[in-house]
């Protein structure tokens, strides 16, 4: 390939953005390929897996954001009732439940027609997930752990207190 050819793909691929975001933040990031990158952020609940990839062909960046936290089986169908619960509340964004009891939060950055991201929507997109996780996070405990209801754990983890103790 041409070293101009080289220039203009990797000129538009967001994920060298995302490096550059990550190094000034001080976030381990590693460039798996150039289609890749994943980090390890430490969150109030737990350190969380952010995977970002670059698709070419859908020129879209994917993002998702995984927890430490696997659903055993006996609590995997509650759990899919709270994220269809959790899912209804969420503009942007879902998570899923898959077959090896992992949860994740997705999302996706649109960017057809040649058009590039700027550090806004980057920032934006991992935000969104680990906002996301992080706000929803003692609901899945509350179901995996406590044996909370969907419909329990959602009002408990959401519950905002006023004042200081």
């Amino acid at each position: 390939m041409a070293a101009s050819a080289t220039e203009h793909r990797n000129h538009k691929n967001p994920l060298d953005r995302v490096e550059r975001l990550a190094e000034s933040r001080e976030w381990h990031l590693d460039r798996t390929n150039d289609h890749e990158v994943v980090m390890l952020v430490g969150g109030g609940w737990a350190d969380l897996s952010i995977s970002l990839t670059w698709r070419d062909d859908m020129e879209s960046l994917h993002c998702a954001v995984t927890p430490d936290l696997k659903v055993p089986e006996k609590r995997r169908e509650e759990v899919a009732r709270l994220l269809s619960l959790v899912n209804a509340q969420l503009l942007l964004g879902h998570f899923d439940l898959w077959a090896d009891g992992s949860v994740l939060y997705r999302n996706a950055l649109l960017l057809t027609g040649h058009a590039e991201a700027n550090d806004a929507q980057c920032e934006s997109l991992i935000h969104l997930g680990l906002n996301a996780v992080q706000t929803y996070y003692p609901a899945f405990q509350f179901v995996i752990w406590a044996g909370h209801s969907a419909e329990e754990a959602l009002d408990s983890a959401l519950l905002e207190t006023m004042g200081e103790a």
